[in-house]
């Protein structure tokens, strides 16, 4: 029975993709940091889910799940690490908390470099286990590509796993295990009410609050026209499974309009956001 890693799997993307491979007769070890999500996530899944509780920024305890997962694999690979677990941090960079900034980073960044260190052995390069090499799915975003306002930490989170999943798939190659980019565009998951779109507590002196309460409500309309987890469950799938997968899977609600942004003069862009949002300085 071939198994998978997955961080972040108590909501959204994450359960949507435990739930996926399990129907497909994976065996699913699923990252959750509270025991009464562990818990639940049994319930639904049944005898090949088993929760792994940790918090993607505590290396001992990511490092003891993979004692974990390697003793349950008695030997042989691991087929797949989905790093799923993310938030997103929202608020102009110029009133940002720098603490808030970091978790960020941490969260979205720290949190899936400890997991390929601790995980990367059972996928194949540890060379005293057997069977198939595994694979690396790196869960990004269109943020990865480009950069909105009001968002500027996520933005750079992502664009940092962008960078890394190109430069990890390089260094992998000698042991054969692939790496591989899942992007998203605007999903129905939870993860801007979870960290809270307007991170730091708007002052109604700032010259960004009427900007921050549009991308608020625009941040809300996304969710609602936003992909169900399942089609990005999808892609992962594919991205696990297929003989050729892709280097890099891109799916979003829209994916029109962001052939054309990603075609336009970045001035321009520029200019379209800031019209809407109310970044346009006085005339």
């Amino acid at each position: 029975m071939r198994s998978v890693v997955i961080t972040g799997a108590s909501t959204g993307i994450g359960w949507a993709t435990a739930k996926m491979l399990l129907d497909r007769g994976f065996r699913v070890f699923g990252s959750v940091r509270q025991q009464a999500d562990a818990d639940r996530l049994k319930s639904e899944f049944g005898a090949n889910f088993t929760p792994l509780l940790f918090d993607v920024t505590d290396e001992a305890a990511v490092l003891s799940a993979a004692r974990e997962v390697r003793a349950a694999l008695g030997g042989e690979t691991l087929a797949g690490l989905v790093n799923n677990a993310g938030i997103a941090v929202a608020g102009p960079l110029l009133e940002l908390p720098i603490e808030q900034f970091r978790q960020q980073m941490d969260i979205n960044v720290i949190g899936p470099i400890l997991a390929v260190q601790a995980f990367g052995p059972l996928l194949g390069s540890d060379p005293e286990l057997k069977g198939p090499k595994g694979r690396i799915v790196m869960i990004s975003s269109v943020a990865g590509k480009s950069g909105n306002p009001l968002t500027s930490a996520y933005s750079a989170s992502k664009h940092a796993v962008e960078g890394l999943s190109e430069s990890l798939r390089r260094e992998l190659m000698l042991f054969g295990i692939d790496v591989i980019i899942v992007a998203p565009g605007a999903v129905k998951t939870p993860i801007w009410g979870k960290s809270g779109a307007a991170a730091a507590p708007v002052d109604s002196n700032s010259p960004y609050r009427v900007a921050r309460a549009k991308m608020l409500d625009f941040a809300k309309e996304l969710s609602e026209i936003g992909l169900p987890p399942e089609k990005i469950a999808e892609r992962i799938l594919e991205a696990l499974t297929s003989p050729n997968p892709k280097v890099r899977y891109q799916i979003a609600p829209d994916p029109m309009r962001q052939l054309i942004v990603s075609t336009l003069p970045k001035r321009m862009v520029d200019k379209i956001i800031a019209k809407r949002l109310g970044l346009m300085p006085p005339a």
